[in-house]
């Protein structure tokens, strides 16, 4: 199946491309690699979920937070390809929770974003990953994730 395919049938609809924070883009194309800048789970200018897991955002928050980081990731590698399906691999991902020092279940919040990444490219969406923890994210943001794709 096609990626767009597989967006509707999980009825996910890609959000409008993320706006940069600071002086950046919110990806780049170098030959046949996409890269991603850092995205936080913003939606209509709001964090999902702010705060620091293990403190006052659970694991299930910060999941569905790095659900939408993914998806904003996605959003701005359409802003440099015109389409999802030129993408050819997800590569790399790499996931920064804004976590307490005793929270260490870091990759169960990543897997939100690769589970939903295999959802959409099926055997394409299989990549190689980290997952860790920080002190604090932009805008109080749970989780910041960025990506690297291979595009046709």
């Amino acid at each position: 199946m096609e990626p767009i395919t597989n967006l509707s049938k999980l009825g996910i609809t890609l959000p409008p491309i993320p706006k940069s924070l600071a002086s950046y883009v919110p990806a780049k194309k170098i030959g046949n690699l996409v890269f991603t800048s850092g995205q936080v789970p913003i939606h209509n200018e709001k964090i999902l979920y702010p705060g620091i897991v293990g403190k006052n955002v659970s694991l299930e928050q910060a999941g569905e937070a790095c659900k939408l980081a993914c998806l904003n990731a996605l959003a701005a590698i359409v802003s440099v390809t015109s389409s999802l399906e030129k993408i050819q691999s997800i590569l790399k991902v790499g996931v920064f929770v804004a976590s307490t020092p005793e929270f260490t279940e870091h990759h169960k919040i990543a897997n939100y974003a690769s589970e939903l990444l295999i959802s959409i490219f099926e055997e394409r969406g299989k990549h190689v990953r980290f997952a860790v923890g920080v002190a604090s994210l932009p805008l109080n943001a749970p989780v910041e994730l960025e990506m690297i794709v291979e595009i046709q």
